[in-house]
């Protein structure tokens, strides 16, 4: 059966910054091709996405990740039934468990609304209001409670309407494994085409009350460690599995379109205030497959040095162009479609990989795209 693949390539130059750090506070790196490469993990990237969505997707769209869930579901309950907000707490709870999740309670906790689950959980909006809405209905029918609960299949109920975010990036749940959700999406840490070495920033705080009082010396020193760096980013999402998840295939575009836009112009926050880095991508190659994903990552296992002015998005992109071309050759893996959205001169050779389009174009030509492949395949 014809598959629908979305590849998504983006050459994207930063700063100096520390988009995200380790346990020691330096900017995340890796070894590849034998060098060291400035590193942007995949969780900091999809978390960017996912908070992205909070500006294009209504809320009604998207779920909430926490270990928090009893609260939040006693809210839902007692905002459809002001009447049940006492107990709205031990329904949470109650319903909860009939679900399968296991709840413990903090050590400080003073009430059954601050049980939490041992992981974090992610719930559609849909789902907290579908348990809220059968958890009322389960203590109007009286009796005993668990009883009740299962009689409105609460199960069943955590385990359809899925959010966006839910649909694209997944869901795990350790005591109930069928209600885990396989990701749609799959994000690559970014890594940059160049070698990378850390610089560190010697700075001072001067303290007001002192300066004003002619005192020298400072109120505080430090360091924060940063690089700057040329990164190659990618990430695929499986149209077919998405479909799948969501169930409606209208959602399926919106959802595609907006990780899409999330995806391309997010960036993680990580010293953002120090160092004020958020930049826009130099290019963003989108290929439409129907096989299989494939990331062109290999066009930099031989570290890009450049040993003049010219910078290195101009090697990166023609790096880039060569090398996708030649593998899609020798596989015969060419695309069904392709869009290149790029900026300026330097990445002129990657006009030869697809249509040349402005971002809102290759949102909406995507979108079409996929719209047209759900179509043809129903």
């Amino acid at each position: 059966m014809s598959r629908t693949i979305v590849d998504i390539h983006i050459l994207q130059t930063v700063p100096p910054s520390n988009l995200n750090r380790d346990d020691t506070g330096s900017p995340k790196n890796a070894i590849y091709g034998g060098v060291r490469r400035s590193r942007v993990s995949s969780q900091a990237w999809k978390r960017a996405t996912r908070v992205a969505f909070q500006t294009t997707l209504d809320t009604s769209e998207l779920g909430v990740r926490t270990k928090q869930v009893v609260e939040v579901l006693s809210r839902k309950i007692a905002e459809l039934a002001p009447e049940l907000a006492e107990q709205a707490g031990e329904l949470a709870a109650e319903t909860l468990k009939v679900v399968g999740i296991k709840l413990t309670a903090p050590k400080k906790a003073t009430s059954v609304n601050e049980h939490e689950s041992g992981y974090l959980l992610f719930l559609s909006a849909r789902q907290i209001h579908n348990l809220a809405v059968a958890a009322i209905a389960a203590a109007a029918e009286g009796g005993k409670l668990t009883d009740a609960l299962k009689n409105q299949n609460v199960k069943a109920l955590a385990d359809r309407d899925h959010s966006v975010d839910v649909s694209l990036f997944g869901r795990m749940v350790a005591d109930v494994a069928d209600l885990n959700v396989d990701a749609a999406a799959q994000v690559a840490h970014a890594i940059s085409v160049h070698p990378v070495e850390n610089e560190y920033d010697y700075y001072t705080a001067v303290d007001d009350r002192k300066a004003e009082e002619d005192e020298t010396g400072a109120g505080m020193i430090g360091t924060v460690e940063f690089n700057s760096a040329t990164l190659y980013r990618y990430a695929t999402v499986d149209v077919n599995r998405l479909v799948d998840n969501l169930g409606d295939p209208h959602a399926t575009q919106r959802a595609v379109e907006a990780f899409l836009r999330a995806f391309v112009t997010s960036m993680p926050t990580g010293k953002q205030n120090t160092f004020a880095n958020r930049t826009l991508p130099d290019a963003v190659v989108v290929r439409l497959r129907d096989r299989q994903p494939i990331s062109f990552v290999g066009a930099y296992e031989t570290p890009v040095v450049v040993h003049d002015r010219a910078g290195r998005i101009t090697e990166a992109a023609a790096r880039l162009t060569e090398y996708a071309q030649e593998v899609e050759r020798v596989y015969g893996e060419q695309p069904a479609h392709s869009w290149v959205v790029r900026v300026g001169d330097r990445t002129k050779s990657l006009a030869s990989l697809g249509d040349e389009v402005t971002f809102d174009e290759l949102i909406s030509a995507v979108g079409g795209a996929v719209a047209g492949r759900m179509a043809a395949a129903a």
